[in-house]
């Protein structure tokens, strides 16, 4: 039997008002993500609780109007530069 996967593709484009709607403790768990961390090591780094962690996450999935936290991480991959000069312009 063969399965018929729906495939969706994925547009990595984000306005930068967008990034800027994100607070700096968001765009910091973003840059995060984009690097493969684990919310267990994210909130280690961070020294944040892990729930907390994940709190980020959901509102920076929300906010970025992606489906998932791999497509967060791949389009924090993509504008990673991006996000670094937003941390240092606040």
């Amino acid at each position: 039997m063969t399965t018929v996967v729906e495939t969706r593709p994925f547009d990595v484009f984000v306005d930068v008002e967008t990034l800027a709607s994100l607070t700096a403790r968001e765009r910091e768990v973003l840059r995060c993500l984009a690097r493969g961390e684990t919310n267990r090591v994210l909130a280690r780094q961070l020294g944040i609780a892990e729930r907390t962690v994940r709190a980020h996450v959901t509102s920076v999935v929300r906010k970025l109007g992606v489906g998932s936290r791999f497509e967060a991480s791949l389009l924090a991959f993509h504008h990673y530069e991006a996000l670094t000069e937003e941390a240092t312009a606040s």
